[in-house]
C-alpha cells in the first residue's frame, strides 16, 4: 500500500494549503540539491535573480521583496559578496546607504544556473502538460502577489 492511500494522507491531500506547503518543501529540496556543488542555496539564488531585475537594491528592499528576515539578508549578501557575485556600493543620492548590485560574475552564475532551474522545474512538473504548467504558473503568480 502506497503512503498516499493511507487515511491520514488522504485527509492531508484534501487540504490545498498543506499541498502548497509540501510542494514548496519538495521544490526547495530539489533546487538546493542541484545548487549544492556551488555552495549556495535557493535563498541565494532568489536574491541573485531579484538583483538581475533591478539596478541595485538596498538590503531592506531585498528583505521586503523576498520576504526574508533582514538579518538573513545580511548573511546572504555577505556570502554572495565573498564569492564575488554581488557587491555593495554607495547608494546614489545617499552616500551613507549602500546598495547591493549584481556583478558580472553574478550574471554568469545566473546564466549557468538557469539550466539547472529549468531542469529542476521540469522534473517537478513532469506529470503536467504544457497547458497545465502555464495555468499553474498563472495561478501561483496571482496568489503569491502581496495583498494590498
Amino acid at each position: 500500500m502506497d503512503d498516499r492511500d493511507e487515511p491520514w494522507m488522504l485527509g492531508l491531500h484534501s487540504d490545498t494549503g498543506y499541498l502548497l506547503y509540501r510542494l514548496g518543501l519538495r521544490s526547495g529540496q530539489l533546487f538546493n540539491a542541484a545548487l549544492q556543488e556551488s555552495g549556495l542555496r535557493l535563498r541565494h539564488y532568489a536574491l541573485l535573480r531579484y538583483l538581475a531585475s533591478v539596478d541595485g537594491a538596498l538590503q531592506r528592499e531585498l528583505s521586503d521583496r523576498l520576504g526574508y528576515d533582514p538579518s538573513a539578508i545580511v548573511g546572504l549578501v555577505d556570502d554572495l559578496e565573498r564569492l564575488g557575485l554581488v557587491e555593495r556600493r554607495p547608494a546614489p543620492g545617499d552616500r551613507r546607504s549602500r546598495i547591493v548590485v549584481l556583478t558580472d560574475a553574478g550574471r554568469g552564475f545566473l546564466k549557468d544556473t538557469d539550466r539547472t532551474s529549468r531542469r529542476v522545474t521540469d522534473g517537478l512538473l513532469a506529470p503536467l502538460t504544457d497547458e497545465d504548467r502555464t495555468v499553474l504558473h498563472d495561478l501561483l503568480r496571482r496568489i503569491s502577489e502581496p495583498a494590498d
